[in-house]
């Protein structure tokens, strides 16, 4: 069992930089996970943001060049650096891991992930 705990979500400017955190505990050990970063506004379905699958950085298109996922192996700890944040960006943020995968791995459905955070809010102000 993998729990994990996301914090960092704030109130922001457009054009604003934020971090996110996940800290994760349980039975996670260094690259055995994937991890992920997922955000869901009302009415809408949860979003593939980003993924880190071994050393291999997944980014959806409107966030590349803006956002960056790296993990903290010795702290257990993933993060989230959004730069140059936009209205749109707008969302409830979640964090998510699942075994490593390979191939054809469909890692754009939520429900391919097998742990989740609770969320964090990051609203972007215009």
């Amino acid at each position: 069992q993998v729990q994990l705990v996301e914090s960092g979500g704030a109130l922001v400017q457009a054009g604003d930089s934020l971090r996110l955190s996940c800290a994760a505990s349980g039975r996670t050990s260094g690259y055995d996970y994937a991890v992920g970063w997922f955000r869901q506004t009302p009415g809408k379905e949860r979003e593939f943001v980003t993924a880190l699958n071994w050393n291999d950085r997944i980014y959806v298109d409107s966030v590349k060049g803006r956002f960056t996922i790296s993990r903290d192996n010795v702290k257990n700890t993933v993060y989230l650096q959004m730069n140059n944040l936009k209205p749109e960006d707008t969302a409830v943020y979640y964090c998510a891991a699942t075994p490593i995968f390979t191939g054809s791995y469909d890692y754009l459905r939520p429900t391919s992930w097998n742990y989740w955070g609770q969320g964090t809010q990051v609203t972007v102000s215009s």
